[in-house]
């Protein structure tokens, strides 16, 4: 199973994010990188966003990505859903930061303008545990080790 979701993963680049503060839930649409082994995706944000206040606040998230794209008409009823849990990480390591925007603005070059904003800020969602829909009933979870 952790293949299926490594290739949802790695096939898409936008996701869900559900940040809670205060037991008041937020969602927001992101774009990402996913890191290469498949425990981490990479996203920015502004750091005076209501998404990225949460994150301080509660580090702990959702994150939805899906195949609606690849599947239109009649497959709509074989759309994958990830939900993955995972917890808010600051990348603090300039070299490592830099080596992330380089590959945002190759995959997602119309960032760039966000991305260079000195009021941005990329960061890491580090997963934890994920639940997969194949179609309409078949669900599979799975945890990572830590």
């Amino acid at each position: 199973m952790l293949e299926k979701i490594r290739d949802i993963i790695l096939k898409n680049d936008l996701c869900v994010l559900a940040t809670v503060s205060r037991g008041e839930p937020h969602c927001s649409l992101m774009s990402y990188v996913p890191d290469e082994e498949g425990k981490e995706i990479y996203l920015v944000s502004h750091r005076s966003t209501r998404k990225y206040l949460n994150l301080v606040q509660n580090p702990s998230v959702s994150l939805l990505i899906d195949t609606r794209e690849e599947k239109a008409g009649q497959d709509r009823i074989k759309i994958k859903a990830l939900a993955i849990n995972g917890e808010f990480q600051a990348i603090n390591e300039p070299f490592k930061k830099d080596s992330i925007r380089s590959r945002f603005l190759k995959q997602h070059p119309h960032l760039n303008d966000f991305l260079n904003d000195p009021g941005s800020d990329i960061f890491s969602i580090r997963f934890k545990s994920f639940q997969l829909l194949d179609g309409l009933k078949d669900i599979s979870f799975e945890t990572l080790e830590k």
